[in-house]
This record gives C-alpha cells, structure tokens and sequence, in this order.
C-alpha cells in the first residue's frame, strides 16, 4: 500500500483554535475546532488538542503519515518556538509551546504568527506560488502582516519582524491595544473602520443607516452592507480606510520592493469598495519608480481555512519538500 504524507496545521485564536490535517498539494483531508479557554494554561491546551488530533486522525484511512506540524499563533516566536506576552491569552511573559508538543510528538514542528503563516501559505497553496518577493495583509479585528523575500519569510533578528499593523499613522491618533497612539491598525482594520465610521457621524450631517446602530453593536460588516448602498457615511468610511491603507502601503513598497500586495481576512471581503481606492491611493502615495509596478491581489486561499492551510505550509516548507 503507497504511503501519503500530510502535516498537521493548527491556528490559535483568542476564542477558538482550529487545525486540520494537510497534504502536499495543499488539500485539506479533515478538520476540526475546539475552545481555547483563553483563561486556562498552554498546557491545558496542548493535552486537549492532542485528544481531538488523535480522534481526528483516526477517522482518515490508515495509509497517511504525518510528517510534520505548523502552528500559527498570536505573538509566536519562529526562532524561539515561544508564544510571547499574547494580549489574549492567559498564558505570561512566555511559554514554549514547541517543546509542548513535542512532548506527544516525536515530529519536525514550527510556530509563526498568524500572518507569518498566511504569507506561507500563500506561496505555497495561493496566488502567489513562483513569486519571491511579496507582502501579505490580513484584515481582521487587527492588521497582520506577512513579508516574503527572495522566497524566504522575514523574521529580522528577534523574530518578529513585519509588524505593518503598529507602524504609526498619527502620533497624537487613536490609542491601541499595544499602548501607543496612532498605530496603522486602529484606522484599518474590522475595528478601525468602525471607529472612522463612528467619528464621521460625529462631524458630519449626512442621513446615514448607521445611525440606527450603537457603538458597541456596529460591525466592520454593517458599513460594507451601508456602502453597498450607497450610504455616504460608509463610502467615506471605506474612502478614509484605503487612503491610510494605501499610504502605509507605499511606505512599505519604499522599503521591500515587492512584486505583489495582498489582502485577505474580513475587511478585505469587501472587494472593490476597498480595492479600487487603496489602489488609486497606493498609486499616489509611491515613489514613481514603482508606479505601475506593484499588483494589488486578493488571496488565492479560501477565507475559510487559510488559518489552517497556512499553517500547514509553514511545515511543509521548513521540510523543503
């Protein structure tokens, strides 16, 4: 009987951690969530993840190995194997979680960030498969994002490079999660936009459908409903957000030179009412030497399990196979 390998992708979420297995070609053979509980320790989930994998890997046919295993989560450390001071969970200053699973896996495993593995597993699994140089945005609660140079993902010296979300649009601006003021990620993101939105009806005197909605129930998913509509509040709102988007962008273009952009995760569901202005404004905003060079692209992954399939990129090529 031929063999068939797969690895094992695992995304860590504040709420939910989701993982599934992964073959070659990037096809998704089995999936499955459990709850973090966020509150209770690495450990804890670690021993409850390792009881789900194994029913899950029970239920596939007996002729897949498992090579290997990638883990995305919030504030992971790819050189240390550490999740590191993670805002959402209860976990301290730090917590190798690659030596947790060794200790149920006698197996090749890697951690990244969220958007570290997204950019993998766009190159891998995506639309960004023979390209060398690129740059991957996730918008989603936050903005994550991914640097891919000369095929190689960039981790800088401490591991945590690619930090585009707390680059600073304002100094005196928003206040973040982080602690500082003004960051990139509370002007675009699911919450920024909502934030714009919610700042514009205080200056403005448009008739405007979120009017109806409280700061607290409005979503990133209300405003695209609005624009859609043509509700001016939204457009401004989606206006305002590629402005910045497309700004910071050019920033990041000066530095890297990448090939592509892409967007992916909640608010880049939007499409066109996000794409088509962020264009017009990275367009403005870019040296002119790169004008006309860099594409602008959605993902090539499903929003459904890119978390997944990212991460099981991750370990298929840490193995270079």
């Amino acid at each position: 009987m031929s063999v068939n390998e797969m690895v094992l992708g695992i995304d860590i979420g504040g709420t939910t951690t989701a993982f599934g297995f992964v073959d070659r070609q990037g096809a998704l053979l089995a999936e499955a969530t459990i709850p973090t509980e966020a509150h209770e320790s690495a450990q804890n989930l670690v021993f409850r993840l390792h009881e789900k994998i194994e029913e899950l890997r029970a239920s596939l046919t007996p002729n897949f190995c498992l090579k290997g295993i990638g883990i995305g989560a919030p504030n992971a450390n790819y050189y240390r194997g550490t999740v590191e001071k993670a805002v959402n969970l209860n976990w301290g200053e730090s917590v190798n979680l690659v030596e947790l699973f060794r200790k149920h896996y006698d197996l090749p495993v890697a951690i990244t960030n969220d958007a570290n593995a997204a950019a993998i597993g766009e190159m891998r699994f995506g639309s960004a498969r023979g390209m060398k140089h690129f740059i991957v945005i996730t918008l989603g609660t936050g903005l994550g994002s991914g640097i891919v140079v000369n095929g190689e993902l960039l981790y800088g010296f401490d591991g945590f490079a690619g930090e585009l979300g707390h680059t600073v649009v304002d100094p005196a601006g928003r206040v973040c999660g982080c602690g500082k003021k003004g960051c990139l990620e509370t002007y675009v993101s699911a919450t920024g936009i909502c934030r714009t939105a919610l700042a514009l009806m205080a200056e403005r005197l448009d008739s405007s459908a979120l009017r109806s909605l409280s700061h607290d129930t409005m979503t990133s998913r209300d405003i695209y409903a609005a624009a859609r509509e043509g509700d001016p509040i939204a457009l401004e709102a989606f206006n305002v957000t590629a402005r910045i988007l497309g700004m910071k962008l050019a920033d990041a273009v000066a530095h890297l030179s990448p090939e592509a952009i892409f967007l992916l995760g909640g608010l880049a569901g939007a499409g066109e009412l996000l794409f088509k202005p962020t264009k017009k404004y990275l367009e403005e905003y870019l040296l002119r030497t790169f004008r006309g060079k860099v594409a602008l692209l959605p993902s090539g992954l499903n929003d459904d399990n890119s978390a997944i399939l990212g991460a099981g990129a991750l370990i298929w090529h840490e193995l270079k196979v």
